[in-house]
């Protein structure tokens, strides 16, 4: 069987989102274009590494090109997307590697998020050589969600991710960790249970 490639170039929409109530929220990225969408989980933590890695990158270009790039500063507040995933929801694939590129004759950005694959080997060398071979197979590599951005696109996303990513639970405003609505064992406490 060949690799399944989801290419959306460019997509209608292209969001991250979630499906749950905090502290319980499966992450999405999804993509939707011509009537058809497609929805890949990830983690919280990648959702965040890839709206920050966004930003820097289209920040590079724009220093790059002495600010001739078409790559807004700030996500334009006109494009702001806050409607929830579209439904139904449903996994094509768990994320496992994502990669970003900035492709400098189209002016797009152009996010790949590749398949959750376990691998099996006797050495840490030898994992890895077995993972740089899968991910560069074309023919029987793992499914792939391929997103090619305009500037502006990809400062919204950005914008809209980490947005999403920080609307969980508050942090303790002692040690940090995330507050549940029915109260919180703070270490910084010694576990004692403050009452709301």
């Amino acid at each position: 069987m060949s690799r399944q490639v989801f290419l959306f170039d460019p997509p209608d929409r292209f969001v991250a989102g979630t499906v749950g109530l905090p502290g319980r929220r499966t992450f999405f990225l999804q993509a939707s274009s011509g009537g058809r969408t497609t929805s890949v989980s990830l983690e919280k933590t990648q959702v965040a590494a890839l709206a920050e890695r966004i930003d820097e990158l289209l920040d590079e270009v724009v220093r790059r090109t002495g600010g001739n790039a078409p790559v807004p500063a700030v996500a334009p507040s006109e494009l702001s997307d806050t409607a929830p995933l579209d439904a139904p929801v449903e996994e094509e694939f768990r994320v496992g590697t994502m990669a970003l590129a900035w492709d400098g004759e189209e002016q797009r950005m152009i996010v790949e998020a590749q398949a959750l694959v376990e691998l099996e080997a006797e050495s840490e060398e030898d994992l890895a050589e077995a993972e740089e071979r899968l991910l560069q197979d074309d023919v029987n590599g793992p499914p792939m969600l391929r997103v090619r951005l305009t500037g502006i696109q990809a400062r919204a996303f950005a914008k809209r991710a980490l947005d999403v990513v920080n609307a969980g639970r508050p942090p303790c405003p002692l040690c940090s960790l995330p507050l549940d609505p029915e109260g919180h064992v703070c270490p910084r406490q010694n576990g004692y249970r403050r009452e709301a």
